[in-house]
């Protein structure tokens, strides 16, 4: 089977992006872990077929690199939305359906993309550290010299300790460094640190206003190994967020076709 794909990545979490929309791509976990691998494959963070859905512009289904469905992925969404505009499906505006519910999404450049992330009406402060999902599930700590941090070390740790390695959770990493908060995330699905996690900026930023080092009242940038993003909110009875919005580039990297064996 040979199969047509597009490369796009934001703010460097890179993912291989499959028009499906004749419903005629079905990929195993082998083979989508085989599209993902950086060695043997095309490479990326993750994969996502397009497909149609009632109601909706489209509807984004999202693998993780391991080769398993995932849940909801932030710079993911903001890149399937610059691709179906790519696709013509869409011209600035998109209405999609992803496995947490339905998202908005607005282009506002050519390669600019703001996506509505789900209300958060939970967060759980812990001794050391905060827990949240936004769209995916997230644990966030504040660390100090941020930039020599060993993440993957202390970031599978948690993900593997006994609260969370049966299904998994994101680690983040956070520190105020001048005018942004700086973000590191050791992703589940990917068992490694990426250059961004959407979702984890997301539930950084809101974190990060809980203890008052958020760059403003109801907005923060952030700063990542693979860029810079921003995310704005309102906030109401102080762990209750709404109008959540998480902005950044997304970028066309290349495209091509793969042969794959049955």
């Amino acid at each position: 089977m040979e199969i047509s794909f597009f490369k796009y990545q934001g703010t460097g979490n890179d993912f291989i992006l499959i028009d499906n929309r004749s419903n005629s791509v079905s990929l195993t976990t082998e083979q989508i872990n085989f599209l993902c691998n950086r060695k043997f494959g095309i490479g990326a963070d993750g994969l996502m077929l397009l497909e149609l859905a009632a109601g909706v512009d489209f509807k984004m289904v999202y693998y993780n690199s391991d080769g398993n469905e995932s849940s909801m992925c932030g710079n993911g969404g903001r890149c399937i939305t610059a691709f179906a505009k790519h696709l013509g499906i869409i011209e600035n505006k998109a209405t999609f359906l992803a496995i947490d519910g339905k998202h908005d999404a607005i282009i506002e450049s050519e390669d600019f993309v703001q996506l509505k992330m789900q209300d958060v009406k939970e967060v759980e402060v812990g001794s050391d550290f905060f827990y949240l999902n936004t769209g995916s599930p997230h644990y966030v700590k504040v660390v100090s010299d941020i930039n020599s941090f060993d993440v993957y070390k202390e970031g599978n740790a948690v993900r593997n300790s006994a609260r969370f390695v049966e299904q998994g959770t994101n680690v983040n990493f956070i520190e105020k460094k001048e005018d942004a908060l700086f973000v590191r995330t050791y992703e589940r699905g990917v068992e490694n640190e990426t250059l961004s996690c959407g979702t984890g900026v997301t539930a950084a930023a809101l974190c990060a206003s809980l203890i008052g080092i958020s760059t403003s009242k109801n907005n923060c940038l952030v700063s990542t190994l693979g860029g810079n993003l921003e995310v704005s909110f309102e906030k109401v009875l102080d762990k209750n967020f709404y109008n959540i919005w998480l902005k950044g580039k997304a970028t066309k990297v290349f495209s091509g076709s793969i042969k794959l064996l049955d």
